[in-house]
């Protein structure tokens, strides 16, 4: 299946921030800010690098333009102390077979051994720091450790679009010390997740998914008067369907949720957004690979079972729904898609998407996950490599990571 070609809605600087591609980095150290949260197996393999990939435009921009390359990122949770099962090590050697050029590898992220590291760079090196997150003030967004990476640079770049809704110290607190640019990966996320939200091609449909509905609340609000269509699915469209004081048996409810569910019910349709919910359901006793399972109607789901996955009524309805769009932004799966007989709605519906003739942008995370299992991901428009950034976008939220970045306008001041 072909990649669709569509770019994102042009809108006049959307990003408002200095990218790299404005800095002039040639002979300069330039610290660039990466997501290589990738999933690590217990033999220290790499199981999944997208996220490498990803940002592997802007490391070679900066390496073809003579800059001295200094990549950061986390990896996992060490709860600010060394643990060798979240080592950067096995990225810089998938690095170096990506870039076709030497890494090296640096034991730290700060400290004298890393400076004298740096300090030996020539233009077009690439040096890779330890584990941000072995420190505790990475998280806490310390103003020393910050300064103490910025010591290390000239320039600093965020091309870590996963990690931009986090003021950590790599992502907010080393902007007061370094003229700041966005990298090309997130000046693309932006471009596009922004860019469909604020001026989409029309008809504009949202595709949201997940268990719950507290999760999307505020994608929900923001989304409210700017969608045609809403298709809501997964655990959380039970918090909606009780709402509308059906039977749901022991599906996933938020019973907190349940006001705002109808408020929002109300809203929709107040804005003449058509608004879709599932008409069937897979359904079992337990949530396990060889449960019974059966598919009903969402109004008869018995005591004692819970809906897992949207049927296949739903599913020709949802895909129906789609056939007119000329936007789609997804976030979140059907249902419980990691066992197999609750993955087909899933499943279904990132084919309908991937064959609607629209920009089509995936929002990260599990529907990520989804789309790449279901062998769609080459024909998608864009997938977000940021799935609470991402989610934090749709809401309407600035992001620390974006608004820390070096305004357009003071460069002419």
């Amino acid at each position: 299946m072909a990649k669709k070609t569509g770019a994102p809605v042009e809108i006049k600087d959307i990003l408002g921030k200095l990218t790299i591609e404005d800095l002039p980095v040639r002979g300069k150290r330039v610290f660039i800010r990466a997501d290589f949260n990738v999933p690590i197996d217990g033999n220290m393999m790499i199981t999944d690098d997208r996220r490498i990939r990803s940002t592997l435009p802007t490391i070679n921009y900066a390496i073809d333009e003579g800059a001295r390359v200094i990549l950061a990122s986390h990896l996992g949770r060490p709860k600010g102390k060394v643990d060798p099962r979240f080592s950067l090590a096995p990225v810089a050697k998938r690095l170096q077979r990506l870039l076709n050029k030497e890494v090296i590898f640096a034991p730290d992220c700060i400290g004298p051994q890393v400076e004298n590291i740096v300090g030996k760079m020539k233009d077009g090196d690439v040096v890779l720091l330890e584990n941000l997150r072995y420190h505790p003030e990475e998280e806490k967004n310390d103003e020393a450790f910050a300064k103490s990476l910025a010591k290390l640079a000239d320039y600093y770049v965020n091309d870590a679009f996963g990690a931009a809704h986090r003021a950590h110290a790599s992502t907010a607190g080393i902007t007061k010390f370094l003229p700041s640019a966005a990298g090309l990966l997130m000046k693309k996320e932006i471009e596009y997740l922004k860019g469909a939200v604020e001026s989409p091609v029309r008809p504009f449909v949202a595709i949201l998914g997940g268990s719950k509905v507290s999760g999307k609340i505020g994608v929900l609000e923001n989304l409210a008067d700017k969608v045609d269509k809403v298709i809501v699915g997964g655990g959380m469209a039970f918090t909606f369907i009780k709402a509308m004081g059906y039977e749901i048996g022991d599906s996933l409810c938020e019973t907190d949720m349940l006001e705002f569910s109808a408020n929002i019910i109300q809203k929709l349709r107040q804005n003449n957004v058509k608004f879709y919910l599932p008409v069937d359901c897979v359904i079992a006793q337990t949530v396990e690979a060889g449960a019974e399972t059966k598919i009903v109607t969402t109004q008869e789901i018995p005591k004692g079972w819970r809906a897992l996955d949207i049927g296949p009524a739903s599913v020709k309805l949802f895909s129906e729904a789609l056939q007119d769009a000329k936007t789609i932004i997804w976030n979140g799966p059907m249902g419980v898609f990691e066992i197999d007989a609750f993955s087909r709605g899933t499943y279904a519906i990132a084919h309908s998407v991937a064959d609607a003739y629209a920009m089509t942008i995936i929002g990260g995370g599990d529907t990520d996950f989804a789309v790449h299992k279901a062998g769609v991901t080459d024909a998608m428009s864009f997938i977000s490599t940021g799935g609470g950034a991402s989610l934090e976008l749709l809401e309407g939220k600035d992001l620390p990571g974006l608004s820390a970045l070096t305004d357009r306008t003071e460069q002419n001041q």
